[in-house]
């Protein structure tokens, strides 16, 4: 019989690589991991690692059982959701990482609503970049993530967590005020020689802006770098350089003080997704929060 916690260690083990960074995910120490591993081992009666260097590493039935420890931790949970979840009254702890412009605009009202309608729905909240978001989810420390991606920038699929698609919207283009033109959609090409306001590579906003200039044939000027819309905004009117900026953050106090457009030819976007892992997408919390989420969205759009 083999002992959960131990199967789980060994399932990060096969995800993290090294005995260290279990331990710091996990709050043990790198001797405790070792160590239940070694009486892992004991119980499997097999060689599951091997020394090479001063790693350790998975043995061919090290990643078998590592294999099969993954599809043994999904579906306990899935087992220990259908017991906390019962009637057709979500009831429990649902656990959401979002980023800030979502959150605003949607994500409040939606769990507002959903806890008015299921009084023993409870949510908790953490703000965080798409990718820490979906990191947590990975970890389990998160259980629904509330990401986005650019069509310029696409995201690979994510082992082990499942997609759901919530809203795609158009990025447009943050310009001064005093922008003279007769309306309508600009042509990138007109702004080879202007000043750039993008966001940093972490959050894909500047591989999205250096993407769709090099499109139109040209390498952006990038002056500044700056992930709070709120502060790119105020830049943007007060004339240090032009940048993308997704519709939702044209939301805040700093739009109205912008000129915004959308630009010619194959258009940006903004594609946001909810990600769970596989052993929760049919978890009634998530079910529940995702309905609210999509009526608020859907009332929005209207």
């Amino acid at each position: 019989m083999f002992d959960l916690t131990r199967l789980r260690l060994l399932r990060e083990l096969a995800h993290r690589g090294t005995m260290t960074a279990v331990a710091e995910a996990l709050g043990l120490t790198s001797s405790a991991v070792s160590q239940q591993l070694a009486t892992l081992e004991r119980e499997a009666g097999a060689k599951l690692l091997e020394q090479v260097g001063r790693r350790v590493r998975l043995t061919a039935q090290g990643e078998r059982l590592a294999a099969h420890a993954d599809t043994i931790v999904r579906q306990v949970e899935t087992a220990a959701l259908e017991l906390r979840e019962f009637a057709a009254q979500p009831a429990g702890e649902l656990q959401v990482a979002s980023f800030s412009t979502f959150a605003k605009q949607h994500l409040l009202p939606a769990v507002a609503r959903a806890q008015r309608r299921f009084p023993r729905l409870r949510v908790r909240l953490s703000e965080l970049e798409s990718d820490d978001a979906l990191l947590a989810v990975r970890e389990g420390r998160c259980d629904l993530a509330l990401s986005f991606a650019y069509n310029l920038v696409p995201r690979a699929p994510v082992a082990g967590l499942s997609a759901q698609p919530l809203l795609e919207e158009p990025v447009l283009l943050a310009l001064p005020a005093t922008w003279r033109d007769r309306g309508g959609a600009v042509d990138l090409r007109r702004l080879a020689r202007q000043d750039w306001i993008v966001g940093s590579r972490q959050s894909d906003d500047g591989l999205l802006a250096e993407r769709a200039c090099a499109a139109a044939g040209f390498v952006p000027r990038i002056v500044h770098t700056i992930d709070d819309y709120d502060l790119m905004l105020r830049m943007v009117a007060a004339g240090f350089g032009i940048g993308f900026v997704p519709r939702l953050a044209l939301q805040g106090p700093g739009a109205d003080a912008v000129i915004a457009r959308a630009v010619h030819g194959a258009p940006p976007t903004r594609r946001i997704q909810a990600w769970t892992r596989d052993a929760l997408a049919d978890s009634p919390l998530v079910r529940a929060l995702l309905a609210e989420l999509r009526d608020t969205i859907g009332a929005d759009a209207g």
